[in-house]
């Protein structure tokens, strides 16, 4: 992306919905259900962080999914994970876990610890109709293996998918090509992203605050501040080569974007499939003992 081309602008803010899942984890739900054919291919996306252990202890039990997969992103904590796949690893800070349910998983995730603080995010990314019934599987990514790229003006940028400052990501998916971003910024400087025309887009400050747009901007496409625990929807700005990231002060944020896959969706609890005869067959597969 040149410098100055034209930037996507913030098309509204969403501020996420406190709620608890699992055996009662504190959370707030940034992408929720009503958000799913704008953001296509994304499902959901969850925040949380507590230094309080009664909100995290008991983690999250034995629960199935199909259809989809987790993306789960660990900024301080450790959790374990266990599905009845075989798969078995403690997701560290700064690491990564991504799981494809496909046709059928049932995991659990508990933390590793009775104290201190426990925070990160869970991202839900949808499989398109043809690999919704594909083989489960899961990797476990380090924070060694995850590429962290710095740019001249001292930007941070790990590159959990996709690709960024010429950096390949630790994960790729061929359908829905997902990029995925962990961006600090030390403030005072723009950072400038190539984000593909088609693709839908989002942010999420955890830390700080930042401008999205072009600074030369005016009008509608004058920059607009995004506040900590503030999620920014990108407009598909026309002609738009990317997105144009500013801040102040320090801040940290997540740029999420990928492919629309422009499938139908439908979706009970933890199954994410096209219609819901999937969705009936799902369940009687899953009280069948078929996971």
């Amino acid at each position: 992306m040149a410098t100055h081309a034209p930037s996507r602008t913030i098309e509204r803010i969403v501020r996420g919905v406190a709620t608890s899942d699992g055996a009662g984890v504190k959370l707030t739900r940034v992408l929720t259900q009503d958000l799913q054919r704008r953001l296509d291919p994304f499902l959901m996306l969850d925040a949380f962080g507590s230094d309080k252990p009664d909100e995290y202890i008991a983690g999250f039990p034995d629960h199935p999914h199909r259809g989809f997969e987790t993306v789960t992103y660990m900024l301080e904590g450790q959790l374990r994970h266990r599905d009845n796949h075989g798969g078995e690893g403690v997701l560290a800070p700064g690491g990564v876990q991504w799981m494809t349910a496909g046709r059928g998983i049932v995991h659990s995730e508990f933390p590793e610890q009775d104290h201190g603080m426990m925070a990160g995010f869970q991202l839900w990314l949808n499989l398109p109709a043809k690999d919704k019934m594909c083989d489960p599987g899961y990797r476990d990514l380090p924070a060694a293996t995850i590429p962290v790229v710095t740019t001249p003006s001292g930007v941070s940028v790990k590159v959990i998918a996709g690709a960024a400052q010429g950096a390949a990501g630790a994960m790729t998916r061929e359908n829905t090509e997902p990029i995925y971003l962990d961006i600090h910024l030390p403030g005072g400087v723009d950072f400038e992203q190539e984000l593909p025309p088609g693709h839908n887009a989002f942010i999420y400050v955890y830390e700080g605050a930042v401008t999205v747009g072009d600074p030369a901007g005016s009008g509608n496409y004058a920059p607009r501040p995004v506040q900590k625990s503030e999620m920014g929807v990108l407009a598909n700005t026309k002609d738009a080569a990317g997105v144009v990231i500013g801040s102040t002060g320090p801040a940290r944020l997540l740029l999420i974007a990928g492919k629309p896959l422009r499938e139908p969706i439908a979706q009970y609890g933890p199954f994410v499939m096209n219609t819901n005869e999937e969705l009936r067959q799902a369940v009687a597969d899953y009280q069948a003992g078929k996971f």
